[in-house]
């Protein structure tokens, strides 16, 4: 009997935290009720104390599932890489990103990256430091090899957020659909899209490199 309760316990837990990502990402911590939530979890209002002690718990293990999720994310990206060479670094990198927010179904997760980016609690902070940035510093990384420079050289930067650009551009979202609606699907899609951001950036990259080693200025002179 206690196995089968602590069962119930983790499932209702577990339906608290999805419904309350949903709901956080769609309409944001401030206007979202623990009324609701438990509402659409299906579960006594009761629960969201007895779990996480009030609705800002809740919401700390929210983002602890969305951290989660992105380290995920970081840490398939650098096993695919282990041991290889930049180029190959860098397109295991883009492939594992595409094929996570191509393959896996519609996630909370990114609408509540999204919802911390417009409507900011003290959270993004901590999102940030634990779920985006280390992602952010291995691509860095990877780009610094490329430029065969150090990660302080002022090419770094540029170079991965225009790759990073890329890669949100691949993001399922209606805006994206509208300006690109022949964008391509299915697991050919999502190789054709891994090759074609792979060789862009690799392309931009080589051409930063050469112009460095040709000591032509890495930002515009116009009067």
């Amino acid at each position: 009997m206690a196995t089968v309760a602590a069962s119930d316990d983790r499932d209702t837990r577990e339906r608290l935290i999805e419904a309350a990502g949903q709901l956080f990402a769609d309409h944001g911590f401030r206007k979202v009720t623990v009324r609701e939530i438990c509402r659409v979890a299906h579960a006594n209002v009761a629960a969201v104390n007895y779990h996480f002690g009030d609705k800002l718990g809740l919401y700390r293990e929210v983002l602890e599932a969305a951290i989660a999720a992105q380290q995920a994310t970081t840490a398939a990206a650098r096993a695919a890489g282990e041991g290889l060479p930049p180029e190959q670094r860098l397109r295991e990198f883009i492939r594992v990103f595409t094929e996570r927010v191509a393959v896996h179904r519609p996630s909370w997760v990114r609408g509540l990256i999204y919802r911390e980016m417009s409507d900011p609690t003290p959270a993004l902070d901590v999102i940030v430091d634990r779920g985006i940035r280390p992602r952010f510093d291995y691509l860095c990384s990877i780009v610094a090899d490329l430029l065969g420079c150090p990660l302080s050289d002022e090419r770094v930067l540029p170079c991965a957020g225009s790759i990073q650009s890329q890669l949100i551009m691949s993001v399922p979202n209606p805006i994206g659909s509208r300006l690109w609606p022949t964008a391509p699907h299915g697991q050919a899609g999502i190789a054709s899209m891994v090759e074609h951001i792979t060789a862009f950036s690799l392309g931009g990259i080589e051409r930063m490199r050469t112009r460095k080693a040709e000591g032509a200025p890495t930002r515009s002179s116009d009067p």
